[in-house]
């Protein structure tokens, strides 16, 4: 086993510990719903070889969250090879494992919430990933305690993480057909690669573990909130911008579709209600 190959299974196994707690988290808000679980595999002979576990759950607090965990390898497609760095120096052969999240919530006061977190290799291997938060209706609250424990993730990196990795979330979490963010931010990053792999990945799951802390706080805080049938119907708009950035401009999306890994997995950020 590679270097690279190797730090690919100790992430993975994070990453499966990772999806249980936080699939545990989340179900004990829920009175009855459960996260079903659907395992995939590329059959042998595929130029994509691997697979994940797709755990997914429609509930009365959660409308439908997601949290899926994957670990390919295999050789990206002619025409895949621009998308990701160092594809072409490796002529395509690259190993990559992550695990994504994302929650629509049956309140419109609860905020939805995105994370992902992954390990790739090419020609050289990187972390990336991030966390941001999507209120229809923000609290300041809410939003600062989100912040805070992100911030807290980064200080334990680097003192100029927080402040690097927010503007750059700020950057790329926006809508320039519309001239407005997705939601208020949180964490961006990508190409980490520093001289200690080592320090990288325990960033990598400080973010994770920060998401763990602070979102079921904010649903606690949130879910028993009145809403009547104009905030819904808020949130229903509110969730089109986030189609619409997770169709155009999510490289996350792009990636999936040029691995031809699992399309129900990489589409399942899609909110189950939306209007434009």
């Amino acid at each position: 086993m590679s270097a690279h190959e190797d730090f690919a299974a100790s992430a993975t196994a994070y990453f499966r510990d990772l999806q249980a707690r936080l699939c545990g988290a989340f179900e004990a808000f829920e009175p009855v719903s459960r996260f079903e679980s659907r395992s995939w595999t590329k059959p042998a002979g595929h130029r994509l070889q691997g697979g994940g576990e797709a755990r997914l759950m429609r509930g009365a607090v959660f409308e439908k969250v997601g949290v899926n965990v994957s670990h390919v390898w295999g050789v990206l497609a002619p025409e895949a090879r621009g998308q990701v760095a160092g594809a072409k120096e490796s002529d395509g052969r690259f190993v990559a494992c992550g695990i994504s999240l994302v929650a629509h919530m049956m309140n419109p006061y609860v905020p939805a919430v995105h994370m992902n977190l992954r390990y790739l290799s090419t020609r050289g291997a990187w972390f990336g990933g991030g966390s941001d938060l999507t209120p229809t209706f923000p609290f300041a609250e809410d939003t600062d305690a989100f912040h805070a424990a992100l911030k807290a993730a980064c200080d334990r990196y680097r003192p100029d993480a927080y402040q690097e990795f927010k503007a750059w979330c700020d950057r790329y979490f926006y809508l320039p057909h519309r001239q407005e963010p997705r939601g208020v931010g949180g964490l961006f990053f990508d190409d980490l690669a520093g001289p200690d792999p080592a320090a990288d990945f325990a960033f990598v799951r400080s973010v994770g573990e920060a998401l763990l802390a602070v979102y079921p706080m904010i649903v606690a805080r949130r879910k028993d909130t009145p809403y009547d049938e104009a905030a819904r119907e808020r949130l229903l708009v509110k969730r089109g911008r986030y189609v619409e950035f997770n169709l155009v401009y999510d490289r996350g999306t792009k990636f999936g579709f040029s691995t031809d890994a699992d399309p129900d997995a990489y589409l399942m950020s899609l909110p189950p209600l939306v209007k434009w």
